[in-house]
């Protein structure tokens, strides 16, 4: 079974400095991505200040961003002040069974949240696919923290030989969580797996690898600023999965719509069979 899932953080549907909505650009951008699961950060679900707004859509924005695409979502609500608040979400064509949240806060000054999600793929029953999504902190103690909690979430609570997919803004552009989801979970970076993957990296990311210590995989997409991406921010890792292709759109007007570009991956399920609890199921060559 083939998936394409994207991961975006959507900058509360506003625009930076003015505060516009923008929430409308961002819904035909989910649109144009066509993903089958999205992983979404920074959904503001309520605003009051913009309830009046002529660009500000009514009811809450994960309904809107759903609208008929979606039929199944979940949200987890991460910071709250008094004219509204915002977390993460996941939209999913297929049906999501339970879901729940879990406040990884490293501090008060940055509320950051993971969002699980259980969904059924395929026909009938069909075969459950864990989901994660999450926001990871501004500063580097905090990731690595609240990475070493993901890692031990994941070891706790989902089986070893289940389809999983985590995917989020990690802010980890030095590659310290990586290691530990790495080394600790056999996940893979879709990126780093795909068959696209470049194995002799350019200039900028040779520099970028010398700047963190030569802890740059090839092949890791660049997503942030959306007007000129050259900061690995936005990941997708998998387990139990193919990676096929990946693709990080480009252009005037998917930066209109969110400081960062969206990541999208296309993912193919691997038999229960062949899925082994380490990444290497999702480098290995499409079946001929």
């Amino acid at each position: 079974m083939k998936l394409r899932v994207a991961t975006y953080n959507i900058h509360k549907g506003v625009t930076g400095i003015r505060g516009r909505p923008r929430i409308a650009d961002v819904r035909q951008a989910l649109q144009a991505i066509d993903a089958d699961i999205v992983f979404l950060q920074e959904v503001q679900d309520r605003n009051e200040r913009l309830a009046r707004h002529p660009d500000q859509p009514l009811g809450t924005q994960l309904n809107f961003l759903a609208g008929s695409a979606y039929q199944h979502s979940a949200y987890g609500m991460n910071a709250a002040y008094p004219h509204g608040h915002h977390g993460n979400a996941i939209l999913s064509r297929h049906r999501i069974v339970t879901s729940s949240n879990h406040d990884i806060s490293d501090h008060q000054l940055e509320k950051r949240g993971l969002l699980h999600a259980v969904t059924r793929c395929g026909r009938g029953r069909g075969r459950e696919v864990h989901l994660i999504c999450v926001h990871l902190g501004l500063i580097k103690r905090s990731r690595l923290r609240q990475g070493s909690y993901l890692a031990d979430f994941v070891e706790r609570e989902v089986p070893a030989t289940a389809p999983l997919i985590i995917g989020g803004d990690f802010n980890d552009w030095q590659q310290r969580v990586h290691e530990i989801l790495h080394a600790r979970l056999g996940v893979a970076e879709v990126g780093a797996a795909a068959p696209a993957a470049s194995p002799s990296p350019g200039l900028l990311d040779r520099l970028l690898a010398w700047r963190s210590d030569g802890r740059m995989p090839a092949g890791v997409a660049r997503t942030f600023p959306s007007f000129a991406p050259w900061l690995t921010l936005d990941r997708i890792y998998v387990r139990g999965f193919r990676v096929l292709d990946t693709h990080v759109p480009q252009g005037l007007a998917w930066a209109r719509c969110s400081d960062h570009a969206p990541l999208i991956a296309e993912l193919e399920m691997l038999d229960e069979t062949r899925a082994a609890p380490s990444g290497e199921g999702a480098r290995a060559p499409a079946a001929g």
